[in-house]
């Protein structure tokens, strides 16, 4: 099978910040899954002039290369409404989009971008059943999970090297938990953006891992509104499988289904509070045979139930059975070829006039007196956006979008 990924090559896009994870996880699962890849970095803001050539680039790609699946994985407006419909419609190939975070996201961009796919997933349990209540049927509830070249059994805790450690972003409130417990006399070994030790090769994270006695995982999301009330949510993050893949103690954040993926306090341990993580690492520091028993029941479990090679298998094969019923469903055949007339109309509704110019550099420079000029366009580019996804809905995702029209380019 041929398989176009279209993601990003690195974090948000930014090389300073690594590697990202369905790059590093999903192009090396689905190479052993014995499948064709190619790869297009559709969050990589320097190789294309703007979104007009990356959508072009993309039906162009699909065109001549006729994959059998385009897998996708999101991260803003990117790609856009009318692109994913032009390939739906054409029926070329089965497309598919990996959605993170609908914890938060399922209100501002899963449920306004789902319809343009023949199948789209969640990780989220709960946005699975949001999506069903809202006459979404085509996603699948699927999961996170561990590269399956980066397994390695536990290592004893009397070998490890790092008591306590901790690989991600500094963002939201992992500096106040972490913080935390150096006031309670815990130190923890930091690595990622936003630490003193900073970002660390994507091949270097598991030997941290298995080094670390117990290694933490935060399961905090952004913020999510209920109503016009914000709240905060946890869900399950791909470090739960990393850790254990890599023969790591994890010790997580308390998030709903976690039970669904492991036996809790046999193959992973959980806290739900600042204190009880702290009573937590004392407990399994002070007690390493049983850390060590629960370390390698978690690894056996990630081995036979949790890798990407499993995960893929199933999306893949659900993405190509949703296009098929998508034109049972519609009682027609695919229209192959593309409706180029079509995206040229598109493309000629992505024009930033002069009156849009005019709002963005008003914007810019209102939230750059606020917040500097370096946070000040982003500050400005959320702002378009929060409103733009409120009042006009799908449109934002749409070649039309204010939000993809004013902010190619942040800076």
């Amino acid at each position: 099978m041929k398989v176009l990924c279209v993601f990003g090559k690195y974090n948000y896009g930014d090389p300073k910040r690594g590697l990202g994870c369905e790059y590093v996880n999903f192009i090396p699962a689905l190479l052993h899954l014995g499948h064709e890849v190619l790869f297009l970095d559709s969050w990589d803001r320097t190789s294309f002039q703007d979104f007009t050539e990356l959508n072009s680039a993309l039906l162009r790609m699909v065109e001549q290369e006729h994959p059998d699946v385009v897998f996708a994985g999101l991260m803003h407006y990117e790609i856009w409404l009318e692109t994913w419909e032009i390939l739906r419609d054409a029926g070329i190939t089965a497309t598919v989009n990996w959605t993170t975070d609908d914890s938060w996201k399922y209100a501002p961009f899963s449920r306004l971008v789902a319809p343009a796919f023949h199948a789209f997933t969640t990780t989220y349990p709960d946005a699975h059943a949001r999506y069903q209540r809202d006459g979404i049927l085509h996603v699948l509830l699927t999961q996170w999970a561990a590269n399956a070249a980066s397994l390695q059994p536990p290592l004893p805790a009397s070998e490890c090297q790092y008591p306590v450690s901790f690989v991600g972003t500094a963002h939201g409130k992992r500096r106040a938990w972490v913080n935390g417990l150096c006031r309670r006399g815990i130190n923890v070994a930091c690595f990622g953006h936003g630490w003193p030790h900073g970002p660390v090769a994507s091949g270097d994270i598991p030997q941290i891992i298995r080094s670390s006695a117990i290694s933490l995982n935060f399961a905090n999301s952004a913020l999510a509104w209920d109503g016009v009330l914000p709240r905060q949510t946890n869900q399950i993050e791909a470090r739960t499988f990393e850790v254990s893949g890599a023969g790591g103690f994890l010790l997580t954040e308390w998030a709903n289904g976690l039970d669904r993926c492991y036996t809790l306090r046999q193959e992973i341990a959980v806290f739900h509070t600042l204190d009880e993580l702290a009573d937590e690492i004392r407990y399994y520091l002070a007690h390493p045979a049983e850390r060590d028993a629960i370390a390698w029941a978690g690894y056996e479990r990630t081995r036979a139930e949790h890798t990407y090679d499993k995960r893929l298998a199933e999306v893949l094969g659900f993405a190509l059975r949703q296009r098929e019923e998508y034109f049972v469903r519609l009682g027609m055949s695919p229209m192959d070829p593309f409706d180029w007339a079509r995206f040229e109309e598109v493309v000629q509704r992505h024009r930033m006039n002069q009156k849009l110019s005019l709002l963005k550099r008003t914007l810019v420079a209102a939230c750059s007196v606020a917040w500097g000029p370096g946070r000040g366009p982003r500050a400005a580019r959320r702002l378009v956006f929060e409103l733009s996804w409120r009042l006009a809905g799908a449109h934002t995702y749409s070649a039309a979008g204010w939000p993809g029209q004013m902010f190619y380019k942040v800076d």
